[in-house]
């Protein structure tokens, strides 16, 4: 069934400023100095941007744009860089703002600077259907959680070949041991069962397609940084992993971001199209663009 988008929704403006951006940098006026970039803007301003300037220089080294989440990519190496514990330079990324029927799983190498894997994931049954949007700690929920986790070790179960995790957010993911919250295989997993309106549903678990499944597992175990993200504001304002960051912050984000391609506009070209792609490919834009709804899987669960 067709949904129309209404023309003055946020979305619409927002394409329509980056498309008015898009057609500035094509045809300049003449009026248009590239003087404007004095050296003033290189002058360094707080202790967060060197964080922020990480997870940007990386998101355009990796040539990520058109596929991964630009503000959950950040979120997660600015996570990654300031847990401690891990002895992997792997990053692996999960994001539920996409659906089920899209690779919304990337492993990242973060020393190679190059992306490893990318993959369907599924989420807990009681999560949502082909979008995840509720999660929980409890047990018994059947549903996923966010934040930080560190990879441990691997094991036979009735999943078969499993990789265990332990959640580094006290009363977000700290009882994933507890629930058994594991990454594994399974049949309901596997991309094909998308052509029946989403993927099939965990108990919670990060479930993965049989065939990516040892080789996506042996990269990660043994003490890698796992990021779970979704647009959440309960996890935002709860986190302790990204204390820096209020959730008001967070939630301007996207703002900022349009911001940025504004300036990079004036500063350097090459900057002004990286940031353009990342705000037209990005996973809100798909989300905002769909034209018709899926219907969902049946009995998918396991």
């Amino acid at each position: 069934m067709c949904v129309t988008l209404h023309p003055l929704s946020s979305f619409s403006i927002r394409m329509q400023k980056a498309f008015l951006l898009l057609f500035l940098f094509l045809f300049p006026s003449s009026n248009v100095s590239t003087r404007t970039a004095t050296p003033e803007k290189k002058v360094a301003t707080s202790v967060p941007a060197p964080q922020k300037m990480d997870g940007e220089q990386l998101f355009e080294d990796m040539q990520l744009g058109g596929g991964v989440n630009f503000l959950a990519f950040r979120q997660a190496v600015a996570g990654y860089n300031l847990i401690k514990q891990k002895s992997k330079s792997i990053l692996t990324l999960i994001d539920f703002t996409k659906p089920s029927t899209e690779k919304r799983l990337f492993v990242f190498d973060m020393e190679q600077k190059k992306m490893l894997y990318s993959s369907v994931v599924s989420h807990g049954k009681n999560s949502g259907e082909n979008y995840a949007t509720s999660f929980s700690n409890e047990v018994g929920s059947y549903k996923s959680s966010l934040g930080f986790y560190l990879t441990g070790n691997t094991y036979q179960g009735r999943n078969g070949y499993s990789l265990l995790l332990d959640g580094l957010e006290k009363g977000i993911n700290d009882r994933a041991r507890e629930r058994a919250i594991v990454v594994h295989g399974a049949a309901y997993a596997n991309p094909s069962v998308c052509k029946s309106g989403r993927l099939g549903r965990s108990f919670g678990c990060p479930a993965l397609p049989q065939a990516l499944t040892k080789p996506i597992i042996n990269t990660i175990k043994g003490g890698s940084v796992l990021f779970i993200y979704a647009n959440n504001k309960e996890y935002m304002a709860k986190s302790s992993i990204l204390p820096n960051q209020t959730s008001q912050e967070l939630f301007t984000e996207a703002c900022e971001s349009e911001q940025t391609v504004f300036s990079s506009f004036i500063v350097s070209p090459r900057r002004f199209l990286h940031y353009f792609l990342v705000i037209f490919f990005s996973s809100d834009f798909k989300r905002r663009s769909t034209f018709f709804k899926s219907s969902p899987a049946d009995n998918c669960s396991g």
